[in-house]
């Protein structure tokens, strides 16, 4: 997993000079807390990062994140996949139409991409991590924690 994943955000982050990482969850649904820790893990990494911990109203930083003017948008969240628990994909935001992720949000993240995109004409990606679990509770699963531990080491080291 995370040979792919880093080498596709290595690849999704080129060109970038200002960059926006969202992480998007419920802190007491279990894994769907992934992307907010994530977020909340990597603290202060650059000038040219803005991270925000957007819980489950990413639209709430809509005007945050035009204000800042980025050209990179990362939105980090948990979405059933499909996939093996604590796998993840970066899915490009054109592609999400089309992509068949399940999420927790009242705005469908398409909209949210849509919106961001025609405001600040930025690159829109998500890196989506599937659950193990999205009943109440709290603290990832053992797959999920290990996947977001891979993804800070690598956001870590491209944002710095």
């Amino acid at each position: 997993m995370s040979e792919q994943i880093e080498q596709n955000l290595k690849n999704w982050f080129v060109n970038a000079k200002k960059i926006v990482v969202a992480g998007i969850g419920n802190p007491i649904r279990s894994d769907d807390y992934v992307g907010l820790k994530i977020v909340q893990m990597l603290g202060k990494v650059s000038e040219k990062v803005c991270l925000l911990e957007c819980e489950t109203v990413p639209e709430s930083y809509l005007l945050d994140i035009e204000k800042f003017n980025p050209t990179h948008v990362l939105l980090i969240d948990a979405a059933f996949l499909g996939l093996k628990p604590g796998d993840a994909s970066l899915v490009d935001a054109e592609e999400v139409a089309d992509f068949p992720a399940i999420t927790t949000h009242m705005l469908p993240l398409r909209v949210f991409c849509d919106y961001i995109k025609q405001a600040t004409g930025a690159k829109i990606g998500l890196l989506l991590v599937e659950p193990n679990s999205m009943e109440f509770g709290e603290g990832l699963s053992v797959e999920v924690e290990s996947t977001a531990q891979k993804i800070l080491a690598i956001l870590i080291d491209l944002l710095s």
